[in-house]
């Protein structure tokens, strides 16, 4: 039993040491810089610089609020986003007519950038959170859709066949057929989402708040906070990681369940 759990450890440890070397690497570099002032500490501040603006911001009570401001938008936003995408996606895939319907409005939707929908956002919701949580949802609905209706039109149809053979109904059909089989796409695109996600957050939280990570990096520039600006660039950096490691961890379990 020990032996199979060692020849799994090593290609995990493996994956760890490699994915460490160019962030460790990058830390080493930007350290040297900042130590020889070769770069002046106005435009690079040290590590050191970075982590006392995280000192002072947590001292004021405002780092923990900006980071879970930020981790509320983008959780609620990417829910919202995320549900209305596997809907989409999977009436676009299963129906024909829903697909020459719908996929040339929503591909030109698609295409709006982001900054584009904030104004019109702001004057038809306000200023608050709805604009806000209503653009990030915004930004992971298409990765979503896009996936998961390609995805489904290219089920094996063979598999389809089966299960009408088998006498399944057509709900039936799609729960235990066509969406274990596209399992793997469909956490692809939520993955996606959720980088466009945080993206999507940094856009809301740059043009309309007072609050979050956006905001600070957005006080940082006008501020000249170099620190504090590099300091909220590792943050967004780190939670989008962070998060995208507990999609990891659900998509492991939904491809074991269904994979």
């Amino acid at each position: 039993m020990a032996e199979p759990r060692v020849r799994r450890a090593r290609p995990r440890a493996r994956t760890v040491v490699l994915g460490a070397i160019l962030p460790v690497g990058l830390l080493a570099i930007w350290w040297t810089l900042s130590a020889t002032a070769t770069v002046p500490s106005y435009l690079l501040p040290s590590p050191a610089q970075v982590v006392a603006a995280a000192v002072e911001l947590h001292q004021q009570g405002l780092l923990s609020t900006y980071v879970l401001i930020s981790i509320q938008r983008v959780l609620i936003g990417f829910s919202i986003g995320a549900s209305i995408g596997l809907a989409l996606g999977a009436l676009v895939g299963l129906s024909r007519t829903a697909s020459d319907l719908l996929s040339p409005l929503l591909g030109a939707l698609r295409a709006v950038p982001s900054l584009a929908w904030l104004p019109l956002l702001i004057l038809l919701l306000g200023i608050f959170e709805t604009p806000k949580i209503t653009l990030i949802a915004i930004g992971a609905v298409f990765p979503v859709f896009t996936v998961v209706s390609g995805a489904l039109r290219h089920v094996d149809p063979h598999l389809v066949e089966v299960g009408r053979a088998f006498g399944l109904s057509r709900m039936s059909l799609l729960t235990d057929v066509q969406l274990p089989a596209v399992v793997p796409a469909v956490v692809s695109g939520l993955r996606l989402a959720l980088v466009q996600s945080w993206l999507f957050l940094v856009a809301a939280e740059l043009a309309g708040s007072s609050m979050g990570l956006g905001f600070l990096l957005s006080d940082s520039q006008n501020n000249g906070r170099m620190d504090r600006l590099f300091l909220a660039i590792i943050l967004l950096g780190t939670l989008g990681k962070l998060t995208d490691a507990l999609v990891g961890i659900g998509e492991r379990a939904l491809l074991k369940r269904w994979g």
